[in-house]
């Protein structure tokens, strides 16, 4: 047995991951890290399931060039030639490179020096583009440098916290259960949510302001103006420590800030933002923490500002208990950040554009080819590849084609693009399908490099298990091609610490304090030291940064810079109605090719849904459960309707994580808009006008099979896999029969058994070889068949099974009954059995845990348990919030 401390791939909240590996077995076992400061030993449920992703079936284990498997040396040939004759050809502009979140800071540091330094041109950008560019852009206009002022202890400390664009017991459920904790222990704690859903984060808080789309720039404009004129106003912090405080002042006694007027801009009870704003003024120890919803907006850099203000005119900044908090999406946005990976940056957080940071990376980096101009951000990039003015791009750990806004054109863009080239862990994604070089990247468990999370920590990813096939770590892949390209001397790198050491000594180079990154002090690390290396917090002299009223703007204070609350660019109309939001669920990760491997993971959300209020529903003849089309101007999804009464009447919600490897057309990118935020060029994925109807079906059906199979004829398709089987649930518009579907799967089976009723409504098929059963499909007009999962796997090969227990897809001796819906995955337990557990008296989580297991691991379900004792427990619900939604039937 042997014993890794590691990272969580997943969110920016950087979880520390002990992982043991058997010697014999070769079985890997996860648990929390105890020692980690950002998690103290807690998973989530995804984290909690990583040894479940880390089998070799999707895994892209050897080069593919042109479609055919190649060695590493024809592989990188042919990209370097290529590359070399696209520059030779049409110049340094026409290439690019679109990275990722997912590489490590090591990696993320190579392809940044190679396409800026020494290619010569800044066409690098990356997925963080999309969530995370608008709080650096804020961060630098207001605070002069990319820093986030505070740390995870803030949370906890804070007697008011703000949440705010964020569903954080979802998306970040570490940090989520400190918050939880930290309420517990302090009941006088108040927490703000501030969304336009009812979701699982609101249900811990004192006041969820339930905002109209797109207000959150009115709402926090009405705050500063309140703060104006509020005992909060700290003068000497102003005075001392910040600039144009009186031009914004000014700008902002032209708007009408009354509270009414604010309320009636957010659609809100005026006594509601009067209660936060009181809130705000009256708490010395606040923290607001600002994610996707904040970022992801027209005009998202200058709401984060104004976030970024009130604290300012407070003085709330940098002190424990009291800072502004941008939470980061992604495991190591924040590395990426650190080393220049988007479009506008140079490494170590210098700017491209700075004559006397150009000169200090073109001297560190001994090139006299360093970029000289910011590159194209991530939307801009995209479209100049469809209009051929980039003719080779390079992506790296990421899936823009279903991760971008307005996505079919970026599909289409890469089809008609000269060169593609895709490195990646995953052999089968939207992109690699486009790509006409795929090279075969190290995955999570073998990877070895640094991470930092959202509070400035530096952890070691570090490797447990061997690199498969022909894998090979993303620094390496880069490293040889630019040796091929004649840069051998700039990339003769040996392993991960070298490329740290140099990133290390390029943060301290021509810094003297001028610079907020600087890691100097860890330029010297030997390669046993950096294995050895613990989390440690970046600057390296103090946890907190800005407290001292000391910036990194010119003058040394932070800058008011005027912000101007503005419309939505777009507006709903007759023929798309209804607002759609986007995000994550709880057990699912960006386009799923991790967690689509976890049965675990897979079974609390089956298929992809759009989430709307009972009244839209009403209002368009639709049932929970029934398909739906949901349309923009820019494409159109189908997927289920779900009913959530807290969803905002005249709004829905979609999940960003399916795709085309998994349904027939969930990719939420195709509906929305590639408007932009004029400053970060982050794109507004949370406000798309789309209408949304129901799709009719002839016929529903469940397919389950050991390997992927061809499809009838469908409207609709979606599939998981579970412990060794593809489970698919199908709909059709047009007839289909027995004899068809058996001629269409005669090379998985040769025998069939067959029963179907008289009237033509239901037909079930068996099909076997010599090696046992290999399809089981069910077909009804009515609804998807019903089928008992767990069983079926169980009983999938066992020769004493009838064969009318497998046409019934359940034992039919048996009383069996619905389980409900999901709640915990950890131990999959039900809601079935958790509301079975409340009305036999347990009236609390921890009491539920003890009799259920629900909850008792990751916690990631306790928000769940919390809505499902307010709907079980009489007189305990109460006030606006609603009971869960119930897991729908499929008819």
């Amino acid at each position: 047995m042997k014993a890794v401390d590691t990272v969580c791939p997943y969110c920016g909240v950087g979880c520390g991951v002990s992982v043991t590996v058997d010697d014999d077995t070769h079985e890997v076992s996860v648990k929390g890290d105890y020692t980690h400061p950002a998690n103290a030993g807690r998973l989530c449920v995804k984290g909690s399931a990583l040894a479940e992703t880390l089998g070799l079936e999707s895994r892209l284990l050897n080069p593919r060039v042109d479609g055919l498997q190649a060695s590493w040396d024809h592989a990188l040939s042919a990209v370097a030639h290529r590359l070399q004759d696209t520059i030779a050809r049409y110049g340094p502009d026409s290439v690019a490179f679109y990275v990722s979140g997912q590489l490590l800071t090591e990696d993320y540091y190579v392809a940044n020096k190679l396409i800026k330094g020494f290619i010569g041109t800044a066409n690098i950008d990356t997925n963080s583009r999309l969530c995370m560019s608008t709080a650096v852009a804020a961060h630098k206009r207001v605070l002069g440098s990319d820093t986030v002022p505070g740390c995870y202890q803030d949370v906890e400390l804070a007697d008011l916290l703000v949440i705010t664009g964020s569903n954080m017991a979802w998306t970040h459920p570490v940090v989520y259960q400190r918050i939880v904790a930290a309420k517990q222990a302090r009941p006088q704690m108040k927490i703000v949510v501030i969304d336009p859903r009812q979701t699982a984060t609101s249900e811990l808080a004192d006041l969820h302001l339930q905002i109209a789309p797109g207000s959150d720039i009115w709402l926090f404009d009405g705050l500063l103006a309140w703060l104006l004129d509020s005992p909060a106003l700290d003068a000497g912090f102003i005075d001392n420590h910040t600039e144009n405080f009186a031009g914004l002042v000014a700008q902002c006694r032209q708007r009408e800030n009354a509270i009414d007027s604010i309320a009636d801009k957010c659609e809100l009870d005026p006594e509601l933002l009067r209660t936060f704003y009181q809130w705000f003024v009256r708490t010395a120890k606040t923290v607001t923490v600002f994610s996707q919803g904040i970022n992801q907006s027209a005009y998202g850099v200058d709401q984060a500002s104004l976030i970024l203000y009130c604290h300012l005119v407070t003085g709330r900044i940098g002190k424990p208990g009291a800072s502004p908090f941008s939470i980061t999406g992604q495991p190591n946005a924040m590395g990426g950040r650190e080393v220049g990976g988007l479009a506008n940056q140079l490494a170590a957080h210098m700017d491209i554009e700075n004559p006397l940071h150009h000169a200090l990376v073109s001297k560190f980096w001994q090139t006299q080819t360093l970029a000289t101009k910011p590159g194209l951000k991530a939307v801009d990039m995209f479209r100049a590849v469809a209009d051929g003015n980039i003719r080779f791009i390079w992506v790296m750990a990421t899936n823009p084609v279903v991760s971008m806004p307005e996505a079919d054109l970026v599909r289409a863009a890469l089809q008609n693009c000269e060169h593609v080239v895709v490195s990646d862990c995953v052999a089968d994604t939207d992109t690699t399908r486009l790509a006409h070089v795929l090279l075969p990247a190290a995955a999570w468990g073998e990877k070895s490099g640094t991470v930092t999370n959202s509070e400035r920590c530096i952890s070691r990813q570090r490797g447990f298990l061997p690199l498969p096939g022909d894998a090979q770590p993303d620094w390496w892949i880069v490293s040889e091609i630019a040796k091929r390209l004649g840069f051998a001397q700039a990339f003769n790198y040996q392993g991960a610490a070298d490329i740290f050491r140099e990133h290390a000594a390029l943060s301290a180079f021509g810094n003297n304090g001028t610079r907020d990154f600087d890691i100097g002090a860890l330029a010297q690390l030997e390669n046993s030291q950096y294995e050895e290396m613990q989390p440690l917090q970046w600057p390296l002299s103090k946890k907190r940064m800005f407290a001292d009223g000391q910036f990194f703007t010119p003058s040394g204070r932070a800058q008011f810079i005027a912000v101007e609350p503005a419309s939505l660019p777009q507006t709903i109309n007759a023929e798309y109605p209804l607002w759609l939001n986007t995000g994550r669920i709880r057990d699912q990760w960006h386009t799923m090719t991790r967690t689509g491997l976890s049965s675990k993971l897979q079974k609390h959300t089956i298929e992809p849904f759009v989430e709307m209020h009972p009244a839209d529903m009403q209002l368009r003849g639709l049932q929970a459960g029934d398909l739906t089309s949901v349309n923009s101007r820019h494409g159109q999804c189908v997927v289920r309707v779900h009913e959530q009464r807290g969803q905002t009447p005249g709004t829905v919600f979609m999940p960003i994580h399916w795709n085309d490897c998994f349904a027939s057309s969930a990719r939420v990118g195709k509906l929305v808009s590639a408007i932009c935020d004029p400053v970060s060029g982050q794109p507004a994925f949370k406000q798309t006008p789309v209408s949304v109807s129901r799709l009719p079906a002839l016929w529903y059906a469940c397919l389950i099979s050991p390997r992927r199979l061809s499809l009838p004829e469908t409207s609709y398709w979606c599939t998981r896999y579970l412990d060794g089987l593809y489970f698919t649930v199908l709909a059709g518009d047009q007839g289909t029969d027995a004899n068809t579907l058996m001629s269409l799967w005669t090379d998985s089976a040769s025998r069939w058994a067959q029963v179907e009723d008289s009237h033509n409504e239901s037909l079930r098929l068996i099909g076997r070889d010599d090696n046992g059963v290999q399809i089981w499909f069910a077909m009804q007009t009515t609804c998807v068949p019903d089928v008992d999962e767990d069983w079926l796997i169980a009983s999938w090969q066992q020769a004493e099974v009838s064969i009318r227990d497998l046409m019934l897809g359940r034992p039919s001796g048996s009383q069996t009954r619905d389980k409900g819906k999901l709640i915990c995955t950890c131990h999959q337990v039900y809601d079935v059995t958790i509301n079975a557990a409340i009305h036999e008296g347990c009236d609390n989580t921890a009491d539920i845990g003890r009799k259920t297991r629900a909850g008792t691991n990751c916690g990631s379900c306790t928000p769940e348990l919390d809505k499902l004792l307010k709907s079980e427990v009489p007189g305990q619900f109460a006030g606006p919030d609603t009971p869960p939604a119930k897991e729908e039937s499929l008819c």
